[in-house]
């Protein structure tokens, strides 16, 4: 059985210092994307950093965990488990 992994990743904007929350199927290359502008919701934002990421091997809970971090309780959580890194990079909507 081939193990195929889902990653939901978040990246902090050091120009706008907000957080932008999102999926993919092959991390190291959509990391790539977004850092060289390529990805048309963060290409004015950068630079951008990853601030967290979490794999999954089913496709379903990696697009539901995405959908929960997005959603008002789902960011607040992921707000807090995060704090400390938040408050080193000036995030202000702790």
């Amino acid at each position: 059985m081939k193990i195929e992994f889902f990653y939901i990743y978040i990246l902090f904007s050091s120009k706008d210092k907000k957080l932008y929350i999102g999926y993919t199927e092959n991390l190291k290359i959509r990391l790539g994307e977004h850092f060289r502008g390529r990805v048309a919701a963060t290409k004015n934002r950068r630079p951008l950093i990853l601030i967290h990421y979490e794999a999954f091997i089913n496709k379903k809970d990696a697009k539901s965990r995405e959908e929960f971090l997005k959603s008002g309780f789902g960011r607040s959580q992921m707000k807090k488990a995060l704090q400390n890194i938040l408050k080193e990079l000036g995030y202000k909507n702790l």
